[in-house]
């Protein structure tokens, strides 16, 4: 269902490093199924815990809720480095692309729990005041899930 990358073998990563940029990154590029046919990628700050990608929204629709809702299928792209050799016509880079479904998670407790994630990854020292933030806010904010179905990653060399 995938493609396969057609990269030469020394340029494809692991599964554990593809992992890993994903758990050491603070921002992504999801790609979406646009209006009127375009694509829509838009820049968003995540959490990544066992195969699953999570961000948050605005409650109250929107392009990317729209977009979700119209079609699941989604991929999200980090980019962990992106050296430029100008010199040599090269650029040194590492990155990930996650392939998946996304859904917005209309559970409390699964809201609850990705708001969190969220929360210690990028305020983890503020998990009590966070948590204050999340409840006061609670019916302006969605949560979203994706669930990665296919997962690769590359390095330029």
């Amino acid at each position: 269902m995938f493609r396969q990358m057609r990269l030469k073998e020394e340029n494809q990563l692991p599964q554990e490093h593809a992992v890993k940029i994903l758990e050491n990154n603070t921002h992504g590029v999801l790609a979406l199924d646009g209006d009127d046919g375009y694509p829509y990628a838009v820049p968003v700050s995540y959490a990544y815990e066992d195969g699953k990608i999570y961000f948050h929204g605005a409650a109250e629709g929107g392009h990317k809720l729209d977009s979700i809702a119209r079609n699941s299928k989604v991929s999200f792209c980090v980019v962990e480095k992106d050296e430029i050799l100008a010199a040599d016509f090269n650029t040194l880079f590492l990155s990930a692309i996650a392939f998946g479904r996304a859904r917005i998670l209309d559970n409390d407790e699964e809201k609850q729990q990705a708001l969190e994630r969220i929360l210690k990854k990028y305020s983890a020292d503020y998990m009590a005041s966070g948590r204050d933030y999340i409840k006061a806010s609670w019916n302006e904010v969605c949560a979203v899930e994706i669930t990665i179905e296919h997962l690769t990653a590359k390095k330029g060399i």
